[in-house]
């Protein structure tokens, strides 16, 4: 059954492809980014080559995140499916980032989430139903050094996704975490990087070299034989998407999990027990929407 799908973050990387996956297997997609009339152009004239929509939407600013999802509702009359892409990485020595690089990093992966979800909710719960799937990081589970303030974004998206599966559970809508591990994406090689360079010197050799060879590493990882396809991502959303209504996973691993599949398991026995001791067992199990009935 086709679904209306909007996607933030959409010009590159896990976005675009799952917005193309998402058209050839008969969705109508609308693929949002920043300046679709200037520096996404190329992009933006890519995707609606192949018939996908493509909406100006800027997730760090609250009048573009309402203006973008009133245009969806619109042009198509119904939201089926959010999947929050969005994300900008960070990789260095944490005390060398300036407070403005890190308010800017979680205004994008963590702010960015809760605009889009105020802007479409409205919509899910007066229709009764509807699909959130936010993208987190297995780096949002277990910590690797020099990634501490990426992986902190990432960590509190745990959260955020969590809260509002049970606060959405009872109204038809249900909310996904995609955990995905390193893939060849743009995220890492265009990171921010320490805007205090001084700071990170401080640390010797720890700060100097090592943050910038575990890049490296990463780097000639994916531009080898062996290299994770980043295709992996996208089709665990289109899998999410056709799945019905009720028996979609709270969490989904991609690739490698670096233990972090092994602590999903541990988190979802102890929220369990924590729900029941709360006496609201019942919103760790979605009520099925109208498509589902």
């Amino acid at each position: 059954m086709s679904k209306t799908i909007l996607i933030t973050g959409a010009s590159s990387g896990f976005g675009r492809d799952t917005a193309q996956m998402l058209a050839q297997a008969g969705h109508r997609v609308f693929a949002s980014m920043r300046d679709v009339a200037d520096r996404n152009r190329p992009h933006a004239e890519a995707l609606h080559a192949k018939g996908i929509h493509v909406v100006e939407l800027d997730v760090t600013d609250d009048i573009s995140v309402e203006r973008g999802v009133t245009f969806v509702l619109e042009q198509a009359g119904c939201l089926d499916v959010l999947v929050n892409n969005a994300g900008i990485g960070s990789a260095g020595v944490s005390e060398a980032f300036t407070t403005e690089q890190v308010r800017a990093l979680f205004d994008v992966n963590v702010l960015g989430i809760q605009r889009t979800l105020r802007a479409v909710l409205p919509a899910f719960r007066h229709q009764g139903e509807g699909l959130v799937i936010n993208i987190g990081s297995i780096l949002g589970r277990v910590t690797f050094p020099f990634f501490g303030l990426y992986g902190a974004s990432k960590f509190a998206i745990e959260a955020l996704t969590d809260s509002y599966r049970y606060e959405l559970s009872q109204l038809g809508v249900e909310v996904v975490l995609v955990q995905p591990s390193n893939y060849p994406t743009n995220i890492f090689a265009n990171a921010q990087r320490p805007g205090d360079v001084a700071r990170g010197l401080d640390y010797g050799e720890l700060g100097g070299i090592i943050p910038g060879k575990m890049v490296e590493t990463l780097m000639d990882l994916f531009e080898s034989e062996n290299a994770p396809n980043p295709h992996d991502v996208a089709e665990a959303i289109a899998r999410i998407v056709e799945r019905p209504n009720g028996t979609r996973p709270a969490r989904l691993v991609v690739g490698q999990a670096f233990g972090a599949d092994a602590m999903n398991g541990q988190a979802l026995s102890v929220q369990a027990e924590f729900m029941e001791a709360l006496g609201l067992a019942q919103l760790a199990e979605p009520r099925m929407g109208p498509a589902a009935a």
